[in-house]
């Protein structure tokens, strides 16, 4: 449907109707009706697969970004199947669901997100299953997802207590967060992380070289937002792109050094790349 609405209508309608397709859930259930039933009816041996309504990320196959995404949580940050882990924007499970693989009963995942029905959808059919994997609903206010929400991202503290997590992760997060949120976001991924603790994140991230070929494929990152491109003017949430400079700022500043080389996306038509965002591996200073 994502794709469709893009090639089909102006940024104007575009904006309309993702502000519809995020506020109005039940237009989202009846549109996949058929679609959800269907799956219902071929599910066999207890799987855990979302219904479709409730998949609010990306246009890509649901359970292969997963299993794309936990091989870099290994050969990337080096995950360990008895860590404790953190997802930030853990939606309805799209990287619980093969962690649950690979996690041992001495390891420990906890996910949290500001959307409350796929909250509500991992901790009846996740958790159940697998009791050391962990759910929570968060109310920070975001302006495409959750409008009403209490907290702003900017200020707002993870209720985790210091140095709980030996790996932190997000994908497709940062993609739709403002600069000064990401970097509140990460002095608390700073906080709660362990003392030489890893994190993973994606993101969009501009230099020369990327904001000429965004020039050139004609892309939709072409509105101005301070130093940043967003697709959509009116909400600039929906998919931002920041200069990689701004953002290895902000790393350094939480104490959370890169470890170099980024393995970049091909978001901005990249030939060499590893995934369609870029991807960032970091580890908490020893001494903080």
């Amino acid at each position: 449907m994502k794709r469709f609405v893009r090639k089909h209508f102006p940024v104007g309608v575009q904006s309309w109707l993702r502000r519809a397709y995020y506020r109005y859930p039940l237009l989202r259930r009846l549109y996949y009706l058929p679609q959800d039933a269907a799956q219902r009816l071929r599910r066999r041996g207890g799987s855990i697969t979302p219904p479709r309504s409730l998949i609010s990320v990306g246009d890509g196959d649901f359970a292969a970004i997963g299993g794309e995404f936990l091989g870099y949580f290994k050969d990337l940050a080096g995950l360990q199947p008895d860590e404790k882990v953190l997802e930030i924007g853990c939606g309805v499970g799209r990287m619980a669901i093969p962690l649950t693989t690979y996690l041992s009963d001495q390891g420990e995942y906890v996910g949290f997100d500001i959307v409350r029905p796929e909250i509500r959808w991992c901790q009846k059919r996740i958790t159940p299953r697998f009791p050391n994997f962990h759910f929570h609903y968060i109310d920070i206010h975001n302006e495409q997802t959750n409008r009403r929400g209490r907290q702003q991202a900017g200020s707002c503290r993870f209720p985790f207590t210091d140095g709980r997590f030996d790996f932190v992760f997000l994908t497709s997060v940062f993609t739709h967060m403002l600069l000064e949120d990401i970097g509140n976001y990460l002095l608390e991924i700073s906080r709660v992380l362990k003392p030489n603790g890893r994190m993973l994140a994606t993101c969009f991230l501009l230099d020369p070289p990327a904001r000429e070929r965004l020039k050139k494929m004609n892309s939709r990152f072409r509105h101005v937002h301070g130093d940043s491109l967003a697709i959509d003017p009116r909400l600039p949430e929906a998919s931002i792109a920041h200069e990689e400079a701004a953002i290895r700022n902000l790393f350094k500043k939480s104490g959370l050094a890169i470890q170099d080389p980024v393995r970049y996306g091909n978001w901005n038509g990249r030939e060499n790349f590893l995934s369609s965002q870029d991807i960032i591996v970091a580890r908490k200073n020893e001494s903080e």
